[in-house]
């Protein structure tokens, strides 16, 4: 059976979203993804899942439209002040998007988990996908990583108050502005860091471009005391999980110490946007970044013509 020429986003690419063509001048897209608590602060989770979510409609290029809740929520053993909590953090992050909520589902379960299902729309000329990043192309990184590592830590209890707020800030933090200023910028290509880490979504983009990611390691953004606490052993088993999977699919052209290399494996949860724009307009859309308060953006590599490995780290 053939592809329906309406769908213009599937999962053969393993994208952020799907996107569906309404019209001439409309597309809808549509996403799903939950997560299990990163913060002890159930308002603040709630906030944060339901960024986690939003993320993949902005990294579409597209605007949220509408959102389901979707809950597992142990009932014997967590009072119902903290699913009001977590219900009441989504909600402030959907409202601060412009999209609506209109319903949602709950069912119980041994472990507590929340996200959203997202509806978003744009105009098909102007979606922003993960396949074609163009070489030549600069690579702008919208947030800092480590979010994994300090979330460990937490659960280690040796995590500091003040880097625990800048993680969880940065994770609270929509991408819709960084959505807005690079379809602006006429971007390429764009996809966001979550679960598979920096080089995981990289190295996937690359492959669906069929170019080359070469990343350089000194202008990659990290929350601060995310290494030190690397080097505490605070490392997800999310960073270990991606690092023997794609490790086959990177080549190290530099020194790196092992806790700088889990950093960039280390498992995001509502990460920034990593995007591929032409590299006469990279400076600009940085500098417009920054000016809209995403002080962390960074230029932090270029595509390059496709070779044996999807990412090279220098």
């Amino acid at each position: 059976m053939g592809r329906n020429a309406k769908l213009l986003v599937g999962i053969e690419t393993g994208d952020d979203a799907g996107v569906y063509q309404l019209a001439d001048d409309i597309c809808l897209i549509q996403t799903v993804d939950v997560i299990t608590p990163i913060v002890d602060d159930p308002f603040l989770f709630g906030s944060v899942a339901a960024a986690n979510a939003l993320s993949d409609i902005y990294a579409m290029g597209g605007q949220p439209l509408t959102a389901l809740n979707i809950v597992g929520f142990p009932s014997c053993s967590l009072p119902i002040s903290v699913l009001s909590e977590i219900l009441k953090g989504g909600l402030e992050k959907i409202r601060e998007a412009g999209a609506l909520l209109v319903g949602g589902h709950t069912v119980d379960d041994n472990e507590l988990k929340y996200g959203l299902s997202v509806t978003g729309t744009a105009n098909p000329g102007r979606i922003v996908t993960n396949r074609n990043a163009s070489t030549g192309d600069l690579l702008i990184l919208t947030k800092p990583l480590g979010t994994g590592i300090i979330a460990t830590a937490l659960k280690g209890k040796v995590a500091r108050e003040e880097h625990l707020h800048a993680a969880a800030a940065s994770m609270a933090a929509l991408n819709r502005s960084a959505s807005e200023l690079m379809v602006e910028a006429g971007a390429h290509a764009c996809t966001d860091i979550t679960g598979f880490g920096l080089i995981g979504h990289a190295a996937t983009m690359a492959q669906a471009s069929r170019v080359t990611f070469s990343l350089d390691a000194r202008q990659i953004p990290l929350l601060e005391g995310a290494l030190d606490y690397a080097s505490q052993g605070m490392i997800p088993r999310g960073a270990y999980n991606n690092e023997k999977f794609y490790s086959p699919r990177v080549k190290l052209d530099t020194r790196l110490s092992g806790d700088q290399l889990m950093a960039l494996y280390d498992p995001q949860t509502s990460g920034g946007l990593l995007i591929s724009v032409e590299k006469k307009r990279a400076t600009a859309l940085v500098e417009r970044l920054k000016n809209g308060g995403i002080q962390e953006a960074a230029i932090v590599g270029e595509v390059i013509a496709r070779g044996f490995h999807n990412i090279i780290i220098h």
